[in-house]
């Protein structure tokens, strides 16, 4: 019997194969400066250190400047990883700002950047060790890669292109398509399901427990097999309840490089 191994594996990309915590970083401080203007905008030593072991919390852009604002009044790590949902409105409501204005601001920062400096911009993000290599492999092989990402397709395929990795800008699904990575699933099934009288077997490889559990709620996607990347933007509980879960698997950077069989 061959070994397993999935028809499509489809990928999520900030914090699955490209680790953007200093462009969040930088960009949420900037954010942060200019809703509540600090007298000194400089960020304070150890700052960034406390934001990228917090990052797990953050489930929309929009809260980036409030999770910083939560680190400078000195709310415990461990607090924030425990309430995190409503510390963020109380420091929304402290603003008056609204979520949406909230993402408008971040987003004008990120895009004033981009115009300003491309290159720089791009610069600021890193790949995860061997997950690089394993997605050329991948791209080599009878395995069909996709990447469901939030962020813009656009920028997915330069920052692959930028290590040299050419993905059909057919295989990247960005922020542009605009629904739910669970939809994205099941367009792809449809599409591949209609070429082939083979089962179409689905890997989707997420760092975000949440988006995974939503998936597995979907009863026409309880065929997809989901894993949670145990490197990316998640914490120590998600990976527990994800070990603990029948449907989801706890996948490590090392398994990731091996043989499909390992995942498993």
């Amino acid at each position: 019997m061959p070994d397993p191994q999935p028809t499509l594996l489809a990928l999520d990309f900030d914090g699955v194969i490209c680790d953007g915590l200093i462009e969040y970083f930088q960009t949420a401080w900037k954010a942060y400066c200019h809703i509540w203007a600090p007298v000194d905008e400089t960020p304070p030593d150890g700052l960034a250190e406390q934001f990228y072991r917090l990052r797990p919390v953050v489930e929309s852009g929009w809260e980036m400047p409030l999770l910083l604002r939560s680190i400078l009044l000195g709310v415990p790590e461990s607090e924030i990883l425990a309430n995190w949902g409503t510390i963020a409105l109380q420091h929304a409501q402290e603003t008056t700002l609204t979520s949406t204005d909230l993402a408008a601001k971040v987003d004008q920062i990120r895009d004033e950047w981009i115009a300003a400096d491309l290159t720089h911009w791009l610069a600021q993000h890193r790949f995860y060790p061997g997950v690089l290599d394993r997605l050329r492999t991948t791209l080599t092989s009878s395995v069909c890669p996709f990447i469901i990402s939030t962020k813009e397709g656009r920028f997915v395929r330069q920052l692959l292109q930028r290590q040299q990795v050419e993905m059909p800008e057919s295989q990247i699904f960005g922020k542009e398509v605009r629904q739910p990575k669970a939809q994205t699933l099941r367009d792809l099934i449809y599409q591949f399901s209609k070429d082939t009288e083979n089962p179409v077997e689905v890997w989707f490889i997420e760092d975000r427990l949440k988006t995974l559990q939503s998936i597995k709620t979907q009863p026409d996607l309880d065929t997809v097999k989901l894993f949670l990347a145990d490197w990316g933007y998640n914490t120590l509980s998600d990976r527990e309840m994800a070990q603990q879960d029948d449907r989801i698997y706890l996948l490590s950077l090392i398994a990731f490089s091996q043989a499909f069989s390992s995942w498993l």
